[in-house]
């Protein structure tokens, strides 16, 4: 895997508004990128990135027509972060399961499939590199947030076969596989987090490192261990990680 340095590089980051993205966002800025594209549903979300190295775009990833219009608007991205992200479903049952992971699917695995898609041939032309923002979750499952982690299996399944079929052409794969991260989405989750910047941070480190699996947190480095070791004792351990444990009261 390529080493990507970060500074002088135009970068495109999905979720910019908030959380991990907006970490990224503010992180590639300190490392001294020449352009970030902020990409966010809302765009009043962004104005408060007063950068002049920031573009704003508006991009659902759900929406294949924005995903075309971001493609024209920046021919010239470098480091595509796939960033944006949903968890919703609580286990498998219920009414409204199906809906919530039709909606997790469609923002974590087929929104990272369609800029792969439109932006491959600019990355490729610059030697640029992807960055798919995964979940340890993905790598062994979670029976309490099962549809998440099934989007992000898929995720990760996209990450490895993107890495096969683009390395070749000049473009490094980057899989990044976090544990609990503080921001709005785990609000409700009652483990130990880590905060954004630490995690977005780590995360380009391992990039300007070209370490193509990077575990950002420290949950994470502890579980890339065991998981590479012992797949199975992962699976056991996640397996265990009752509602209640994972949401507290609120579960």
């Amino acid at each position: 895997m390529n080493a990507q340095r970060i500074e002088g590089r135009v970068a495109l980051v999905t979720g910019a508004n908030r959380g991990l993205g907006r970490a990224l966002t503010e992180a590639l800025l300190a490392r001294g990128a020449r352009k970030v594209y902020a990409a966010a549903r809302d765009l009043d979300m962004l104005r408060d990135l007063h950068d002049e190295r920031v573009v704003p775009l508006q991009l659902d990833v759900t929406n294949p027509d924005h995903v075309a219009a971001v493609a024209e608007t920046a021919p010239d991205v470098e480091l595509l972060f796939s960033n944006a992200g949903v968890q919703l479903a609580i286990g498998i049952a219920g009414d409204g399961v199906i809906d919530q992971a039709r909606r997790e699917m469609e923002v974590n695995y087929f929104g990272p499939l369609r800029l792969l898609q439109q932006l491959a041939p600019a990355l490729a032309r610059s030697g640029g590199a992807i960055v798919a923002v995964g979940s340890t979750a993905g790598l062994t499952a979670v029976p309490a947030i099962a549809t998440y982690s099934a989007s992000k299996a898929a995720l990760h399944s996209l990450t490895q076969t993107a890495r096969a079929l683009l390395t070749p052409a000049g473009t490094s794969v980057f899989g990044v596989y976090p544990g609990p991260i503080d921001t709005d989405m785990t609000r409700g989750v009652a483990l130990p987090k880590t905060s954004a910047g630490d995690v977005a941070a780590a995360i380009l480190d391992g990039v300007e490192a070209g370490q193509e699996d990077i575990f950002p947190d420290l949950f994470s480095a502890g579980f890339g261990q065991q998981f590479e070791s012992s797949p199975k004792t992962s699976e056991r351990q996640f397996a265990a990680v009752t509602p209640a444990a994972l949401f507290g009261a609120a579960a």
